[in-house]
């Protein structure tokens, strides 16, 4: 599979080239479009047990859609659902990566991706928990909301990161969540901030420039006032 990405960087399509049989996964309802004599199937993929953890825990759909181009080839177009970048990220088998929710929007055949625990932010209504492991060879398509930036950490050095802005990072690293302000959550409160992603390099970290999480609690409190 071959990634080409059009109409950067605000409302960009992936445009996922095929291989002459050759099979994609993609989130349920990201596809846009795609070229002629390619076959659609949606199932649970990897079972009814591994459906329902991707779905209940780590917020993605119950059922992906595999696409298939013809003997001829063919190419499939996917989108998030909000607006901004994508990126496309390759996956190799010594340098698995873990995806936030809502982060995957598509998959090359050669990658699994599947249900992972990232951590304890999501259990008091932050945005860790569990995501989905990415691991074997090929390629990943992420949605981000709003614009991607990457931080490339080199050994030892650390940083400090929004969990509502961690799209995905790099499994080897060493990191830990903990409140933005340590043990003293009305200091939190106060702040604006809930949990944060420490982090030690060696290894990369993916960025979204704008928080899905904050803009549904803006969006909610601005049409109840309203």
């Amino acid at each position: 599979m071959k990634v080409q990405l059009r109409h950067q960087p605000s409302s960009t399509i992936a445009r996922c080239f095929l291989a002459g049989g050759e099979p994609m996964r993609v989130e349920s309802g990201a596809m846009v479009a795609h070229s002629a004599g390619v076959s659609l199937a949606a199932k649970a993929e990897g079972g009814i047990i591994a459906g329902l953890k991707r779905s209940v825990l780590a917020g993605e759909s119950f059922f992906v859609s595999t696409f298939t181009a013809p003997p001829t080839g063919g190419w499939v177009d996917v989108a998030p659902a909000l607006p901004g970048d994508m990126l496309a990220l390759t996956i190799t088998q010594d340098r698995p990566y873990f995806i936030s929710r809502g982060g995957w929007i598509a998959n090359s055949h050669a990658v699994t991706v599947e249900a992972k625990w990232g951590g304890l932010a999501n259990l008091f209504g932050g945005e860790g928990g569990f995501g989905l492991r990415a691991h074997g060879d090929g390629e990943v398509v992420l949605g981000v909301f709003g614009a991607i930036d990457v931080i490339d950490l080199a050994p030892g050095e650390p940083v400090t990161i929004d969990t509502g802005h961690v799209v995905a990072y790099d499994l080897a690293m060493n990191f830990t969540i903990r409140r933005a302000v340590s043990g003293r959550s009305l200091q939190s409160l106060k702040s604006g901030e809930g949990f944060v992603f420490d982090f030690v390099g060696p290894g990369r970290v993916l960025l979204q420039t704008r928080n899905p999480g904050a803009f549904a609690a803006w969006a909610g409190s601005s049409a109840s006032s309203g």
